[in-house]
């Protein structure tokens, strides 16, 4: 399900917004300036689906998103339980770990989840807004955005990501420990 719990960000226990409506959740992040779109599931998606094949797929949608050409490196990105490795989980969480902490881009974060889920949490100062994104929703976290991001504890998810420059998608840390003190995608998904 996709997600929308907005909060003060200095109190995660106040909750100003919290809503699964498709149509409430667009409202509100383009009224913070984040764009947020929803396209069709791919029929027949596997975890074993071929990249090329997921992007031949989204190919009309891509294309559209990237009709003034800013996006040059276009990829597939996937997280998902490797049940015959036993280092799996503990590979998962460090992964995890490095984007729990607040950071910002030179350049728009885009993603399209394909499938599974993630949640960006946007540190729009007086709140935080937290976005759960399941197959289907994309989201652009706007340039110079604080935010950071929680794929679970047990991450499963195929995303397509966007990027301006080959190393867009390296963060520029601030330090700040905020991510500690929300509920993370696990809690926000139980609740």
């Amino acid at each position: 399900m996709t997600l929308l719990q907005i909060m003060a960000d200095s109190d995660a226990a106040e909750v100003r917004v919290r809503t699964d409506n498709a149509e409430v959740i667009g409202t509100e992040l383009a009224r913070r300036g984040i764009a947020f779109d929803h396209w069709p599931a791919m029929p027949g998606l596997e975890a074993t689906t071929p990249t090329a094949d997921i992007l031949a797929h989204y190919r009309g949608r891509v294309a559209d998103l990237n009709a003034d050409g800013r996006y040059k490196f276009i990829d597939v990105i996937r997280l998902q339980p490797d049940e015959g490795d036993p280092d799996w989980a503990a590979k998962a969480a460090e992964v995890r770990g490095k984007f729990l902490a607040e950071h910002r881009h030179a350049e728009d974060e885009v993603r399209f989840f394909v499938t599974g889920r993630g949640c960006f949490y946007l540190h729009l100062e007086p709140e935080v807004v937290a976005v759960v994104c399941e197959g289907g929703d994309l989201l652009s976290v706007p340039a110079g955005t604080r935010h950071w991001f929680d794929m679970g504890v047990r991450p499963d998810f195929v995303a397509i990501r966007f990027f301006e420059e080959q190393e867009g998608w390296i963060g520029d840390f601030t330090g700040d420990p905020i991510g500690q003190r929300f509920p993370s995608l696990d809690q926000l998904v139980a609740a």
